[in-house]
Order: C-alpha cells, then sequence, then structure tokens
C-alpha cells in the first residue's frame, strides 16, 4: 500500500482522514485495541460516558481544527464552556493558576507568597537551572513549590523530578512580582492566564465519540485486534513483513516495539531513554461538584492528583473521575478503574536531542513519527490533529 498507519488514536485517524480528503485511499491503519480512539476513548458506566484515558476537551482556539472535526461530529453536538479549574491546597481551594489568584488567600498567606515570589530566581537574575526540581522554585518562589508545585509533580510523574528537564517549561511567562502583586490589589486574576480557557465536549456522550466517527469513514481500512511488534525502517515493513508500504507513519510509543530493524545504534539508543508514565483513572460515584469542571490536587493524603467533576460537563452524568499514578495506585474492592500504561510521555533530561535523532533518521527512510507518541510530546487531541494535517499536506502537495 502507499500508506500504513500505525495506530488509530486522533493523530492516526486524522491523517486517514485527511488522506482520503486528497483522494488517496491506499492506505491501512493498524490499531491494537478492538475499537478506535486510543487514549481518547470512552465506555459506558452506570449509563453515562467515562473518559478512560482522564479527561479529553477539544480547545476552542483552533479553527481549523475545529473545522475539519466538526465534519464529523457537528458542532450543535458539543457544548461549549468557559474553563473553572481549582487547586486544593490545605483547607481551601483557588483557582488555577496559583500566582494569579493568590489574592484568595488570608492576608498573611499572600504576604509570605509575595515575599518568596520576590525571591524567585527568575525575578531576581539567577541562571535558569537546567533540571525540574530546582527549577519549580527558581520560576514561582519557594511558597508556591512547596504548597503546590513540588508535591502535585511528585505525584502526577511519581519519578525523581532531577531527572527531568526545563525545556518543555521555556514559553512559560516569568512569574512577576509587579503583576502578582497587582493582582492582589485589585483582588483579580492578572498576567498571563492559562490556555483552554474555553473548551468543547460533547453534549450526549464522551469524548470517544468524535474518533469512532473519524474511524467510521475509513471503513475496513482500520484493521482492529492488530498489535505490531516490529518494524523495519528501511524494508518499511511491519510485522515480519506482514505488512509493506510506500510510507509508514507511526503514531505508537517507538518503546513498544519489540524489534526495530534498519535503524542505528543510536537509533536504538535514543529509543531505550524514551521514558513515559501510566495512569489509573477512577470512577468516584458519590463525588459530584456544582461548578468546578476539575481540581488539581497536591496534597499527598490523596492518591490521585486530579480529579474531574463530570456531572459538570457530560450532561446527565454523575460522580467523578480520579487520575492517579499507576505508581501510587492501590487497588480496592469494587473498584472501577481504567489503566492506561502509556499515558505521558516523560520531559527527561536529553530527550530532545533523543526524539530528534529518532525523527531525522526515521523520516530519512520514509517513516515519520506523528502524536503524542510518535514524536513523544505531551500533545492535546486538538494539537495532534493539526499536526496530522500538516504532514498530509507535506507529504502530499
Amino acid at each position: 500500500m502507499k500508506y500504513l498507519i500505525i495506530g488509530a488514536g486522533p493523530s492516526g485517524l486524522s491523517f486517514a482522514n485527511s488522506l482520503m480528503d486528497k483522494g488517496i485511499e491506499d492506505f491501512c491503519v493498524l490499531e491494537m485495541n478492538d475499537t478506535a480512539g486510543g487514549l481518547a476513548r470512552s465506555v459506558d458506566v452506570d449509563g453515562t460516558p467515562f473518559d478512560i484515558g482522564g479527561g479529553h476537551f477539544i480547545d476552542v482556539r483552533r479553527p481549523k481544527v475545529n473545522e475539519f472535526l466538526f465534519r464529523f461530529m457537528a458542532q450543535d453536538e458539543f457544548a461549549e464552556f468557559d474553563r473553572i479549574t481549582k487547586i486544593r491546597t490545605r483547607d481551601t481551594r483557588i483557582d488555577y493558576p496559583f500566582e494569579a489568584n493568590i489574592w484568595q488567600l488570608s492576608v498573611d498567606e499572600e504576604v509570605e507568597h509575595l515575599k518568596a515570589i520576590a525571591a524567585a530566581g527568575c525575578n531576581t537574575g539567577a541562571p535558569m537551572p537546567d533540571n525540574f526540581l530546582e527549577w519549580i522554585p527558581w520560576k514561582l518562589g519557594e511558597k508556591i513549590a512547596a504548597d503546590y508545585m513540588l508535591p502535585y509533580n511528585e505525584k502526577i510523574f511519581s519519578v525523581d523530578l532531577r531527572t527531568l528537564g526545563t525545556y518543555w517549561m521555556n514559553k512559560l511567562p516569568d512569574v512577576s512580582f509587579e503583576d502578582t502583586l497587582r493582582s492582589c490589589l485589585m483582588k483579580k486574576p492578572y498576567g498571563s492566564l492559562p490556555g483552554h480557557a474555553k473548551f468543547y465536549y460533547p453534549k450526549k456522550y464522551g469524548s470517544g465519540e468524535l474518533w469512532l466517527r473519524l474511524a467510521e469513514r475509513l471503513g475496513d481500512r482500520v484493521r482492529y485486534d492488530t498489535q505490531v511488534k516490529d518494524i523495519d525502517l528501511e524494508q518499511k515493513t511491519v510485522n515480519g513483513g506482514e505488512f509493506k508500504a510506500e510510507v509508514i507513519v507511526n503514531t505508537a510509543p517507538w518503546t513498544v516495539f519489540e524489534n526495530i530493524g534498519g535503524a542505528s545504534e543510536e537509533f536504538i539508543e535514543a529509543v531505550s531513554a524514551l521514558k513515559h508514565s501510566s495512569l489509573v483513572v477512577k470512577y468516584l460515584p458519590d463525588v459530584e461538584d456544582e461548578k468546578v469542571n476539575w481540581e488539581y490536587v497536591p496534597s499527598i493524603d490523596e492518591d490521585y492528583h486530579r480529579i474531574l467533576y463530570r456531572n459538570t460537563f457530560a450532561a446527565g452524568s454523575k460522580g467523578a473521575w480520579a487520575e492517579i499514578n499507576t505508581k501510587r495506585y492501590v487497588e480496592k474492592p469494587g473498584d472501577v478503574a481504567f489503566v492506561s500504561d502509556y499515558a505521558y510521555p516523560l520531559n527527561t533530561i536529553g530527550k530532545p536531542e533523543k526524539i530528534r535523532l529518532i525523527l531525522d533518521e526515521a523520516a530519512s527512510k520514509g517513516v515519520y513519527g506523528l502524536g503524542r507518541w510518535g514524536e513523544w510530546e505531551h500533545y492535546n487531541s486538538d494539537v495532534v490533529v493539526e499536526l496530522a494535517m500538516s504532514l498530509a499536506n507535506r507529504l502530499e502537495q
């Protein structure tokens, strides 16, 4: 075939449909599961949708992506929400992001945070550290680091934070003492605020319904229950030559392949150095909130690091979804929980050079990495759709 696509998650499905938009139908999508959607799949729990990989939302800020997706699931099938997220800190909750909302704390707490932000390395001119553990207080001050960012990130990643780099945080603006002081005086957020301020979520379904519809258009070009165990870059084949193509687009984690043929030693070493974390999403049927969409939980007293109140965005739903790193999860009798072995790529020190080597060598042989796992980046679903559309345009100019 002309194209072989590994993985029927958002990136693989979007790439395949972009090919069809160009009149190209000589392709095949290989999917290890019995249904499409990848991390964005949904199942039925208590008669309402449950996103097994955690909350997946569509950002309103990418009009071309939304135009593409609304062809499969009309815009009027989605509800639009103003994002309401909180951080649970000690005995209270404040709005996200922390540094823009410390005015919601007591006056004594405000003063302590302001003193710490003024002394943060990014405000005093201290050189930026090269590991994430030291970067957190450098960027946010010792107080936010201790109360929120250090315990939260230790929970979500469950690795030594000194092994993570800081390159992935470079686009974040410095936490300005002046902006933080102004927000405290004005009693409202001030300065740079996070993305996903507005988002779409299906009115009647879980997030997985969208991806099922993208797969439906592809018909029998998607082969389910097909695990790719090996790949040969030179021959452009998988599973010992069972499938062969002119071009392979890989959206699966490079580390799942038992054998990679036609690759240099440096390529194999780079793949072996890639790290990831795993996630459990657990159903909490008796936990709800009236307004908050999701909440970040740094406290070590809880095993989960984020809790999503699905009744606030999934119509007719009840309960909550708790996201827990698998290293912290202890199964209890009666738990309804789903495990994603591959949840988040870890931004370890030296990863950019390693993934660049992998992507460049593979592309030189007609094999392209795409999406969260193909490019080993923590992309949201709307981002991978945009990347898939771009790659299809590039390969089929």
